[in-house]
């Protein structure tokens, strides 16, 4: 039996009154997740001109940022299991947001420092919920393309960080947190209003009600099934990829082709980023609409997805023709998103819907601590001289080594449905 023999059931499932105003209104919130941590970075020479500081500590306000929420990322998504999804949500984007307003008024390193941390924990509250309410909502062949076009708001904040510098340019680096703290605080008051839970669906309405969900408890059940380490595993290889490639091809642009470091910078994202964007999109729709005929087509559409991207990769890391190289990576950028889309619903082949949160915020963990150590990595392998083609090759077997995962994941998740 398919893990996920139940389509005639969704086939018939009606979406919930507002299902795709949930996913409007948490695009917005997605950008602004993003754009409030990562705007800091163009704007170093402003915020060091003001108070100043060595590259290291500039440094260790991204890295203790990215250590605080991946730490955090499992307990931030139990909060959303075990509390209203929607008001978690909303507190988190207020005070992240007020955070982002404070950080305006820092003047030493220290205060910057304390921001970034308190940033940390309340950001990291936010994608686990959001991600969750949105298969909440969409329990049927809606749910990839719901989950993409949420991510596709994401990876639009995250390519809008050069607004800092921009607007620090024009005023000074307080400016735009000033500004994005407010707007984020007022929208907070509008979700409010309009951000609700989703109503009870025959997904959960077919279990009986549980016990209160209690955090070890809900890191037992998840950890007892074997579909779900292997998800961990594919999500840290992935993130693997994802920072190596998006951490040093700028470099190797600028290397390889012997390109300035503003056109390298110019290739390696102003035609990655859409063409990331558009996958996570496409990505979605291509999985519902092939869902409605293949039960499964949340595991094939990333493997179709990771088959072309790896070739991409090698060919990319090969060739010295500029305009090949350009398009190899949008294609891989394309591609690859198609696993992101899918995330959250091959989880739920695993995860009790009760944990589903806490289970994206254990998958955050190993992703952010495991893509940071890549970075790292690839930093010590450039000291040992070893070529950046070489570095985009391991990552086009890890692609590989991914669709095995998927293929075992398929695999117990259908066991799984087989004793049901």
């Amino acid at each position: 039996m398919s893990a996920t023999e139940t389509a005639p059931l969704k086939a018939e499932y009606v979406l919930p009154s507002g299902a795709w105003r949930v996913v409007a209104l948490l695009c917005v919130v997605g950008c602004l997740n993003y754009l409030d941590r990562t705007m800091i970075t163009t704007m170093r020479t402003s915020i060091v001109q003001a108070m100043p500081m060595t590259d290291a500590q500039f440094g260790l306000l991204t890295s203790v940022f990215l250590w605080v929420y991946g730490i955090l990322s499992p307990f931030a998504g139990f909060l959303a299991d075990h509390f209203n999804r929607s008001r978690v949500i909303i507190v988190s984007l207020f005070i992240w947001s007020a955070v982002t307003w404070l950080t305006a008024y820092a003047t030493t390193f220290e205060q910057l420092l304390a921001t970034r941390i308190l940033m940390g924990i309340s950001e990291a509250c936010y994608i686990p919920a959001a991600l969750a309410l949105i298969v909440d909502y969409h329990q049927g062949p809606s749910r990839s393309l719901a989950s993409g076009i949420h991510i596709a708001g994401i990876m639009v904040g995250q390519s809008m960080g050069f607004v800092g510098g921009w607007i620090a340019e024009l005023h000074d680096w307080n400016t735009s947190f000033s500004v994005f703290g407010v707007i984020g605080v007022v929208y907070s008051l509008v979700l409010l209003v309009f951000l609700k839970d989703a109503p009870k669906s025959r997904e959960t309405e077919a279990k009986p009600a549980g016990p209160p969900v209690h955090f070890f408890e809900a890191v037992k059940s998840l950890f007892a099934e074997k579909s779900f380490l292997l998800l961990i595993v594919f999500w840290a290889f992935l993130g693997i990829i994802g920072w190596m490639v998006a951490g040093w091809i700028p470099t190797y642009y600028q290397e390889h082709f012997k390109l300035s470091q503003g056109m390298a910078g110019l290739y390696a994202t102003g035609y990655l980023y859409p063409a990331s964007i558009v996958g996570v999109i496409l990505g979605g729709f291509l999985t519902d609409r092939w869902g409605r005929r293949n039960p499964d087509a949340q595991i094939y559409i990333p493997v179709i997805g990771l088959l072309i991207a790896a070739p991409c990769i090698f060919v990319a890391s090969y060739t010295d023709i500029l305009p090949l190289t350009i398009t190899m990576f949008m294609v891989y950028g394309l591609t690859r998103m198609f696993c992101d889309t899918n995330i959250m619903p091959i989880l739920c082949l695993s995860a009790d819907p009760r944990y589903r949160a806490t289970g994206y915020g254990i998958l955050n963990l190993f992703a952010c601590i495991i893509g940071g150590l890549s970075v790292y990595a690839g930093g010590l392998l450039r000291d040992m001289h070893v070529d950046l083609g070489r570095i985009f090759q391991s990552a086009a077997i890890l692609m590989i080594l991914c669709i095995g995962l998927l293929y075992l994941i398929k695999k117990e998740a259908d066991k799984k449905a087989g004793t049901l």
